[in-house]
């Protein structure tokens, strides 16, 4: 059984969890202890008692720990992205790549380790200098999610620990394997003891104690709307004050196709943006706009290439798709497919329900599915389905376009599909939303530049690239005499 990492230590748990393998759900990967409360606890006092150690060491120190991590990161990422897709579905190819940019993210902050700067000023009084720094803000918690299981865990704790911080680490329960690999590699480096922890368990349980444990300093969550909220309102009536809030929740998605656009390039951006990860990504695009000219043949080159998507095993080289991350998730999906068809939707390709693979393994297999006919109001253009399941929306123009890209209580990243420099202008400036792709997929984000949405879509500083050191630091103005 895999243990928990708390204060240097490797500890078992009164409870475990099988970790199943969704391409064949009679392949468990292996056991993994969960935390209770009491567990949580001691995680945090050990990063509590760690913070001043590791806060003050220098730039140079926290360089060479993080290199080390990316380092070896990088020369196992066959090793790792095995595991990754074996745990999460994801196809190998896509695994492989999400760790090798986990390794890059490190590697990164490594770097920002050395370039944290500040301001010296003069004051608006004689005889007087103003310094502008920045020091780490202490305890930071960090919960992910299950569909970038090594990469939104590599750039959340990077900059944690760049900056001189200390980690309390809770992965989503589908997916300990990777974290716990991701952890066993951080544990071999130079922190101290405490300074990283990792606590497996059950959300429900993790989460609320280390919310409201008086030690934590910062909360960094990655998930659903729903939980964010609950986290948010947690944190406004919180004993110990309220801690810094970083919260990802999600998006619904769109992606606009006007009458010039590339044919070939919009089917795949559309493909790429809905279906593939399994449509399990924060940045699918599964609402399609397309202007009318160019609707009927966009919709049908998009469903003669989702006829050739071949629905199996992760690991699997001639597998497109994966298969869902779990039951749960599927029954989601299925459910949102009866939905479709109940609004009035019609479904002109996928949807179905496949128990085994074209391997003939048994697992979580969907084949990706799109609706035509629909509108904006319908439930399964305004809720995030988080699965292959894409819609199209047949539009006048740009303008209409525009107006159904911002109907949406979220606002993480929109797509556009034209050779019109005044609508690609236009779009990136009026669409509300963080991030703006145009003529590229909307799932596909680099590490050196900041991520995050509007509206219901993010809270807090942004995450990723410089501007990462806004959430994990705190800003001190000291004022110093002749």
């Amino acid at each position: 059984m895999k243990a928990n990492l708390i204060g240097g230590r490797w500890l078992d748990g009164t409870q475990a969890l099988d970790n199943v393998n969704p391409s064949d759900i009679g392949d468990i990967i292996d056991t993994y202890a969960l935390a209770d409360t009491a567990q949580v606890a001691c995680a945090m006092e050990a990063a509590a008692a760690a913070f001043g150690e590791w806060s003050l060491s220098t730039p140079q120190q926290r360089f060479d720990v993080l290199d080390g991590i990316g380092a070896e990161i990088l020369a196992r990422k066959a090793e790792l992205g095995d595991l990754l897709a074996r745990e999460e579905g994801k196809t190998l190819p896509e695994a492989i790549g999400e760790v090798a940019r986990a390794g890059q993210i490190f590697k990164f902050f490594a770097g920002e380790a050395l370039r944290t700067g500040g301001e010296t000023l003069p004051s608006v009084r004689p005889d007087i200098r103003v310094e502008v720094t920045r020091e780490p803000i202490g305890v930071v918690g960090i919960i992910t999610p299950w569909n970038f299981p090594i990469a939104i865990p590599a750039w959340k704790i990077a900059p944690a620990l760049a900056y001189g911080n200390c980690v309390v680490f809770k992965p989503a329960e589908a997916v300990p394997g990777s974290a716990w690999a991701l952890t066993e590699i951080i544990a071999r480096s130079a922190l101290p003891a405490g300074a990283f922890n990792l606590v497996m368990g059950q959300g429900a349980e993790v989460g609320p104690a280390m919310l409201n444990d008086a030690n934590l300093s910062g909360l960094t969550f990655t998930g659903s709307v729903a939980t964010g909220r609950r986290i948010a309102a947690a944190a406004l009536t919180r004993d110990a004050g309220m801690p810094k809030l970083q919260l990802e929740m999600g998006g619904k998605n769109a992606f606009v196709v006007l009458n010039d656009a590339d044919i070939d390039n919009a089917v795949h951006c559309a493909i790429q943006s809905a279906f593939y990860s399994t449509g399990q990504r924060c940045t699918a695009a599964s609402r399609l706009i397309v202007a009318d000219g160019i609707h009927d043949k966009f919709v049908r080159a998009l469903v003669e290439k989702m006829a050739a998507l071949n629905v199996g095993d992760a690991r699997d080289p001639a597998t497109h798709i994966g298969p869902v991350v779990d039951e749960r998730q599927l029954e989601q999906d299925l459910r949102y497919v009866a939905l479709g068809k109940e609004e009035g939707a019609t479904l002109v390709s996928g949807g179905e329900l496949l128990r085994t693979s074209t391997q003939g393994k048994r697992g979580h297999y969907f084949r990706p599915a799109l609706f035509t006919e629909t509108h904006n109001a319908m439930r399964i253009n305004q809720e995030e389905i988080f699965g292959p399941v894409a819609t199209v929306q047949r539009v006048k123009g740009y303008e209409e376009a525009l107006a159904i890209v911002n109907d949406s209580s979220l606002g993480l990243v929109a797509g556009i599909c034209t050779t019109s420099l005044r609508h690609a202008t236009h779009f990136k400036r009026h669409a509300q939303t963080g991030m703006v792709m145009v003529n590229v997929p909307t799932a596909g984000v680099d590490y050196h530049v900041p991520f995050g949405g509007r509206k219901g879509s993010s809270y807090g500083p942004r995450e990723q690239g410089r501007y990462a050191v806004d959430f994990y630091t705190t800003v001190k103005t000291s004022y110093i005499g002749a």
